[in-house]
């Protein structure tokens, strides 16, 4: 069996579990790609160490556009999708995740691991906070329309930056501003389709320069790796977007804080 093919089959099962949880926690399953698909790029020794991170993320990105409009589609199904203000949402994040691609292409690649690393782990310590009490709170009532765009454009930008879909920093923005969590959940599905579409294009045309098609890549997109992901994750992501219908919502938020402090870790050892 030829290293290409069992590079396919890793990341296939590795789409299936990101599938999963981007339908459970809205997170698009970046996250978990990133991390592991630095390490399996490195391990079939597809490019130099120091270009793995960008093109795992890039890569993540990709591959978030197909899952997350998967998880989208369940969720809309389960009514879990605030459509009245996901417009103004993203219209941010679109405009932050096509300026990030360029960004992240003129950092160093330590600067981009440090980055990630440090938003999640405090992102992980306010949701597991958060998990032992109510959100809701009068005082912090959703901002109006073009302060929330403002908002998600940063959101956005920072998620496209570290390849993630959005949702592990949407939803604790969203329930800060006492959105349920579950509705957060859906509307970070929806927005993370859009943060990846806007994202992977500043990664591929940033990366055009640097990596050609005929070695199978799309600017800094990996092709093999995004279709091994994609060919699991479009399907198990409805799966995740049924167990949040199902699932209270402190687990839920337990769930989503173990996994950004286990990828924060492995991204720091790594």
């Amino acid at each position: 069996m030829s290293e290409l093919i069992l590079l396919i089959m890793y990341c296939a099962l590795l789409g299936s579990g990101v599938g999963f949880l981007a339908g459970l926690l809205g997170i698009g399953g970046g996250l978990v790609i990133v991390p592991v698909l630095s390490s399996l790029l490195l391990h079939f020794d597809v490019l130099p160490t120091e270009q793995v991170v960008i093109v795992a993320i890039a890569t993540s990105l990709a591959s978030i556009l197909f899952t997350s409009t998967s998880s989208a589609i369940a969720h809309h199904k389960n009514g879990n999708v605030p459509w009245n203000l996901a417009p103004w949402i993203m219209t941010g994040v679109a405009l932050g995740a096509l300026i990030s691609g360029f960004i992240a292409a003129l950092l160093p690649e330590q600067v981009v691991r440090i980055v990630f690393a440090v938003t999640v782990v405090l992102i992980a310590v306010k949701m597991f906070y958060s998990s032992t009490k109510s959100d809701a709170d009068p005082d912090r009532a959703m901002p109006n329309k073009g302060l929330l765009t403002v908002f998600t454009t940063i959101t956005g930008g920072l998620s496209a930056m570290i390849g993630i879909g959005g949702g592990a920093l949407l939803v604790p923005l969203l329930t800060f501003f006492s959105l349920d969590m579950k509705k957060a959940i859906g509307c970070a599905s929806a927005c993370g389709i859009v943060i990846a579409l806007f994202g992977s294009i500043g990664y591929i045309s940033s990366g055009s320069t640097h990596f050609a098609l005929e070695d199978g890549f799309a600017g800094f997109v990996y092709l093999p790796a995004l279709f091994g992901i994609v060919c699991t994750s479009w399907f198990t992501a409805p799966l995740g977007a049924k167990a949040t219908h199902s699932l209270p919502v402190p687990l839920i938020k337990k769930i989503f804080a173990a996994l950004l402090l286990a990828m924060a870790a492995n991204m720091i050892i790594n």
